[in-house]
């Protein structure tokens, strides 16, 4: 036996371990994950990133959770080749009725309040060089975004994090390009390439439900980086990779540029892709998604992951109880980029009392851990269950934005036996304002920020295999830890709490 046939895995595709770990992850925890998980894209019950075998067992592809089907034969005819081919599209409507601040274009002068609608679609390619030229255990995907629409918290909500994971600029742009080896029979997996890390690190499985970005890719991440790093709709050249140590322990760890579009020193603003007048923006610099910046500075990041329970793939199979599965995780980053330091300039003065560009400081990091945990569920072969969810981030206050924030929650997994793929959810996060940034508000006399809190309730429904409706509620408080209302500059008053409706419809093709 050569030594390439020792390293690749000796499997098809049909039985090959999942490399993507946010798949893995949905597994472990059984059918108690959310049937769409909204922080990782096509990550789904029934909709996998990699060609899906037919659950009969044999090698015929299985469309059932796709709209258009087979495609009069051409995904059938595809899949022969080891390629397969999957769309998205996802449609919001969303709503302030209280609190909020006018849109920018508004001159500060207008409401508060209003409607906003976001979109997306996304197609995906993938190629099994398995079935393609026989390499066993390689993976190609290239993916794409066309996004559209506006966003309703950079137009009237001003917080720390989007009450939407799909909200971005509009463009049509490149998303992943990468390609992925398992090597020892599938217990270690590397991808190279383009990536979004979003979908993989720092990702709590319950936590997928909401629709709240700050429940994907964290708060604090999001407003620290560079343009919020390597996460939706953003993507890095990155390494990756994915090491099982044991049954139950993973080990997890990636290198990758820290900021997608290039774009730096722009003072405090960092994560705003370099474009002041609009602070949210990630298009400026790198609207196709073509750039593959390695420029900047690089984002050192790993996991470690123990899996408790972890249930078998059917569990209309199993003979005895697997106990109630839990997923729980630790890590942290590192990023060697220069970062602005919100208390001094580069006289070593202070920013606030006297101005001036602020302090570069050398590198940034962050630690968190993650817990995904089923507490009840009736009986093993039941579909309902409870799980509870908690995350947490720190890190330090000099040069960020954030320097604590955590979020927790539970869903409740088919909460009607008629229904079982629904799920309810609800959610809390918190966000805390750093000292640096705390201490230049207070130099310069200025309201001093403090915390964020957020509150959602949501309810997913699977209609079809091919189409989720998710309706939402969420309640924000303190927006940006208590940022100045611009239609009252001189009175100190502070924008008001925020109440959020909103509708999300998912289509798989």
């Amino acid at each position: 036996m050569s030594l390439l046939a020792c390293l690749l895995p000796a499997t098809g595709l049909a039985q090959s371990p999942v490399d993507d770990q946010a798949e893995r992850d949905q597994q472990s925890l059984g059918n108690s994950a959310p049937f769409m998980n909204q922080s990782a894209m096509g990550i789904g019950i029934n909709a996998l990133h990699l060609p899906r075998a037919s659950k009969t067992g044999n090698d015929d592809l299985d469309t059932s959770d796709n709209l258009l089907g087979t495609m009069g034969g051409l995904r059938t005819w595809l899949y022969k080749y080891g390629i397969t081919f999957e769309m998205e599209d996802v449609e919001e409507l969303w709503g302030n009725t209280s609190g909020g601040a006018p849109s920018t274009m508004d001159a500060h002068s207008g409401k508060g309040s209003g409607p906003a609608y976001d979109a997306i679609t996304a197609p995906t390619l993938t190629v099994d060089l398995e079935k393609l030229i026989g390499l066993k255990g390689g993976i190609f995907t290239i993916s794409a975004l066309q996004t559209r629409g506006r966003s309703i918290t950079q137009d009237h909500l001003a917080n720390f994090n989007p009450v939407s994971s799909y909200e971005a600029d509009r463009s049509t742009r490149l998303f992943e390009l990468w390609y992925r080896q398992l090597f020892f029979n599938g217990k270690l997996g590397v991808r190279i390439g383009q990536q979004n890390l979003e979908s993989e690190f720092m990702l709590t499985e319950y936590g997928g439900l909401f629709l709240n970005s700050n429940f994907g890719w964290p708060m604090a991440p999001s407003v620290n980086l560079y343009s919020g790093g390597p996460s939706w709709p953003l993507s890095s050249p990155a390494l990756r990779v994915r090491y099982h140590l044991t049954h139950a322990w993973t080990l997890l760890a990636a290198v990758a540029d820290d900021n997608p579009p290039g774009s730096r020193y722009n003072a405090f603003n960092i994560q705003n892709g370099g474009n002041a007048a609009d602070p949210t923006n990630q298009v400026t610099h790198d609207g196709s998604g073509t750039r593959f910046n390695t420029g900047t500075g690089a984002l050192l990041i790993g996991e470690l992951h123990y899996t408790l329970n972890r249930q078998p793939e059917d569990l209309s199979d199993a003979t005895k109880d697997p106990g109630l599965p839990g997923i729980y995780k630790l890590g942290g980053f590192y990023d060697t980029a220069n970062f602005p330091d919100y208390r001094y300039n580069t006289h070593d003065q202070l920013m606030g009392k006297n101005g001036g560009s602020p302090r570069w400081d050398r590198g940034n990091w962050m630690v968190y851990g993650v817990i995904d945990q089923m507490v009840w569920r009736p009986s093993y072969k039941s579909d309902r269950s409870l799980g509870l969810f908690a995350r947490a981030t720190g890190n330090s206050g000099d040069r960020n934005l954030v320097s604590f924030a955590a979020d927790a929650g539970l869903n409740l997994k088919a909460p009607f036996l008629s229904r079982p793929n629904d799920t309810f959810g609800v959610g809390w996060g918190i966000g805390r304002s750093s000292s640096g940034w705390r201490q230049y508000n207070r130099n310069a006399g200025s309201l001093i920020p403090g915390n964020e809190n957020h509150l959602e309730v949501t309810y997913q429904a699977e209609v079809q295999p091919w189409l989720v409706i998710q309706p939402d509620f969420q309640e924000i408080w303190n927006p940006m830890g208590g940022k100045a209302d611009p239609r009252y500059p001189s009175t100190g008053r502070r924008i008001g709490n925020e109440t959020v409706f909103g509708l999300h419809t998912s289509v798989t093709f």
